[in-house]
């Protein structure tokens, strides 16, 4: 049963007192899929780059015709509205085209982590029934190993699988691109499909000869079932309907003075909300320009900034961190840059005054989550706060309430974060009890909990100051300690764990098990064994760093582990 709020009248016009005079409050968000955004940028600037991608250059007239024949071969696989398709690759000209050809063909995108691994990829699978996964190469063996685990009945219709390099010129990468030695290698490797698979040119080859259906997705229809893990069980499909990420597509490009002069540096992963509406969904909306990095490289940022004349960024606070640290950095040009954007960690004020005194930027922060299809929050350029989540953006209303109460508090006091406005998701998929239990009515209104401890300013700001959820926030990346410790109790030494944050100087947090290993192992297993393992069998950025071996965890009189007397040892020093 969804519970009822008592609010505060007098907060509602504190949220806009420094509301940019610039910027409309609601915005008129256009009622058609995300689709409909390709064909119109195609038909205005065929001709104008859509994507760069180390030497290789997709027009949007490129793009628009090969999503076409994309969709049509999905559609001569039998795929249908409303069924799912995978995406699990690393950020690529394929994921833009495959995203919008299954948008073109009326289904559901499922983004998918590339850093998964076979254990954890199954139930991506299993959970929303996923009928194709379109991969890259590399990663085509975790899925074929995680389909064959499954049973029969849930297994994959069809797998589809591209090279890196079938978007490359013949001679692969631009040498002047200034790419690593590895990541060259890795963009050029040629890999043996699994038995089975169609490999990406032949789908497009059939594709162009294919009958295409007609395009009937609406704005209220399900376009993108993205994962977010919680506090307990296995990660949950937050469900997005191209409604509620046209509102991000549409507001995120114009309070970032986005337009279609304007060149995006596309790093942030795309299987992340926020890489897939700053690198797929607004720049195609707005008719930007794009460059692709396939993966995180200082050098190569700073290089393909100062050739592409980026002027858009929205990053991690640690890849300016790390930018800055580069040798090379002042031979980098960076003037082009105008806007730069971001949040899943705070920027330290240092960093922030050295991009004001030496570029004369100031740092956008803003906050949001997979539920909210990324941004709620954001600081207006113009008037950035540092460390601050921003204020709530287009027809967006946030409020402070009591936890437990759920009654909304003055300004300055802490309590939880709740959010409602046009981006909001629909609910989880096929789980209506957590569905019922994230949201809370408030003056007739639908509000999303967030889990997150905050506080309002009397301005209007809003700032993050801990959390409900049990969670760790590692250079952004959201880390589930549950979903961990459910891995961690498949290696045959282990027999409890409990997995807490500890502090990180350049993640800001990362991962630390607190480990109770089976009689037979004592003495025997290494805590660099388990890590390695980890590594194995679970995503890089969750595997733990750190492991500790204890006798014994402490435990309730319910038996339940207490793990928030483990994390407050930890922050404590030890």
């Amino acid at each position: 049963m969804t519970l009822v709020a008592q609010a505060r009248p007098e907060q509602a016009a504190v949220q806009h007192s420094h509301w940019p005079r610039r910027l409309p409050r609601q915005l008129e968000i256009p009622r058609t899929s995300l689709w409909f955004n390709l064909e119109v940028a195609a038909r205005r600037f065929p001709d104008k780059p859509a994507l760069h991608y180390v030497g290789a250059t997709l027009i949007y007239a490129q793009l628009h015709e090969q999503a076409l024949r994309l969709a049509a071969w999905l559609q001569s696989r039998g795929v249908q509205a409303g069924d799912r398709v995978a995406l699990f690759m690393q950020n690529c000209p394929q994921f833009v085209v495959a995203f919008y050809a299954v948008n073109r063909a009326n289904a559901v995108v499922v983004p998918v982590n590339p850093m998964n691994r076979e254990d954890e990829f199954g139930h991506y699978i299993s959970d929303p029934e996923t009928r194709v996964v379109i991969c890259s190469a590399e990663l085509a063996p975790v899925v074929e190993a995680a389909n064959a685990r499954l049973a029969p009945e849930r297994r994959l219709d069809t797998l589809l699988v591209t090279h890196y390099a079938d978007m490359l010129p013949p001679g692969g990468p631009d040498p002047d691109a200034g790419l690593p030695a590895a990541m060259r290698d890795w963009l050029s490797a040629r890999h043996a499909l699994p038995e089975g698979a169609v490999p990406w040119t032949q789908a497009l080859r059939e594709g162009e000869s294919g009958q295409l259906g007609p395009h009937s997705a609406g704005p209220d229809d399900l376009a993108l079932l993205p994962y977010t893990s919680g506090t307990t069980g296995l990660p949950k499909g937050c469900m997005h309907s191209n409604a509620t990420l046209m509102a991000n597509a549409v507001g995120g490009g114009l309070w970032g003075h986005a337009s279609p002069e304007a060149v995006g540096l596309a790093v942030v992963p795309m299987f992340h909300i926020t890489g897939l509406l700053y690198g797929v969904l607004s720049p195609v909306y707005n008719g930007m320009s794009m460059v692709i990095m396939p993966r995180w490289d200082r050098e190569l940022a700073g290089r393909l900034i100062s050739r592409h004349q980026v002027t858009h960024w929205t990053c991690i606070p640690t890849m300016i961190i790390d930018l800055f640290g580069s040798p090379n950095y002042r031979s980098f040009n960076l003037s082009s840059l105008r806007y730069l954007s971001g949040g899943g960690a705070a920027m330290p004020e240092a960093v922030a005054q050295r991009l004001l005194d030496e570029f004369g930027l100031t740092f956008a922060e803003g906050y949001g989550l997979t539920e909210t299809a990324a941004p709620s929050h954001a600081n207006p350029p113009e008037r950035a706060k540092l460390q601050c989540l921003g204020m709530p953006l287009f027809g967006v209303d946030s409020r402070i309430v009591d936890p437990v109460t759920l009654e909304e508090l003055p300004v300055g006091e802490v309590g939880e974060i709740i959010t409602h406005g046009p981006m909001v998701f629909l609910g989880y998929w096929r789980q209506p009890e957590a569905t019922d239990a994230a949201f809370v009515e408030l003056d007739g209104r639908r509000f999303f909990r967030t889990g997150d401890l905050g506080r309002m300013d009397d301005e209007g700001y809003f700032f993050i100051t801990d959390r409900l959820k049990r969670m760790i926030n590692a250079s952004g990346y959201k880390v589930w300690p549950s979903e961990v410790e459910m891995l961690l109790y498949r290696h045959p030494a282990v027999q409890e764990a409990c997995v807490i944050a500890a502090r990180d100087s350049y993640r800001g947090e990362t991962v630390k098990a607190v480990v109770v290993l089976r009689a037979e192992a004592r003495g025997q297993t290494r805590e660099q064994d388990i890590v390695a393992w980890a590594h194995e069998h679970m995503a890089a950025y969750k595997a733990p760093r750190i492991i500790e071996f204890a006798d014994s965890l402490p435990k309730s009189g319910s038996g339940k582990v207490m793990w928030r007397l483990l994390q407050e040892k930890e922050a404590a020093g030890g």
